[in-house]
């Protein structure tokens, strides 16, 4: 089964589904993924945080995730 990806998905489901996302978020500014906060942090809470517009990220992972 495939990860659909919403804003409220936490980036630590993400990046367990498939690795080779993180790419997209170290492209929004998001450096420090092994963090044990970030990988409980939603996508929304991130992109809030990073002033990254959240249904671009969410766009750009499910299509990556297709």
């Amino acid at each position: 089964m495939k990860l659909a990806v919403t804003k409220d998905t936490l980036i630590g489901e993400v990046l367990n589904a498939d690795p080779t996302t993180a790419p997209y978020f170290l492209d929004m500014g998001m450096h420090c993924l092994g963090c044990p906060s970030s990988s409980g942090e939603s996508l929304e809470e991130a992109c809030m945080v990073h002033g990254v517009p959240v249904q671009e990220l969410i766009s750009k992972l499910n299509d990556h995730l297709a």
